[in-house]
């Protein structure tokens, strides 16, 4: 047995482990330095704080959430693909497909385009689907 290779599509599992976290910061930019009694970010109660956003912050909060909730479908796509022998350039396409769908998810959200955030949501999936089917 052959040992594995970092791939592309790895480091696109890595990115997208990053994306919610990087969602998060958004959702708190701006509110570290104002304090708490003010409405600032409340680290002794950060989702009581984030619940009574509104605006970006609660869409870039809502990208979070839902950047966490298809990370293990995106995970399971690359190891299935990975593991069924899909050739490494398919995988690769497919996961970085996927990485500028999640992108362009986020900026959809963040600017209220409900309609364009819905298709870019379905290509992402659709590059999930496509990674299950990939192996030979």
């Amino acid at each position: 047995m052959t040992p594995a290779t970092f791939t592309l599509a790895y480091a696109c599992v890595l990115i997208a482990a990053l994306l919610p976290i990087v969602c998060a910061g958004i959702a708190k930019s701006g509110q570290h330095k104002v304090p708490r009694q003010q409405g600032g970010y409340d680290n002794h109660e950060p989702r009581a704080w984030i619940a009574q956003q509104g605006s970006w912050r609660a869409r870039a909060n809502a990208a979070q959430e839902n950047s966490f909730e298809g990370l293990a479908f995106f995970i399971g796509g690359v190891v299935i693909a990975h593991q069924l022998g899909a050739a490494q350039n398919v995988v690769d396409a497919l996961a970085v497909a996927y990485i500028l769908c999640r992108i362009a998810y986020i900026a959809c959200y963040l600017k209220n385009l409900a309609s364009l955030r819905s298709l870019v949501w379905v290509l992402g999936l659709a590059c999930n689907i496509a990674l299950l089917f990939a192996g030979r």
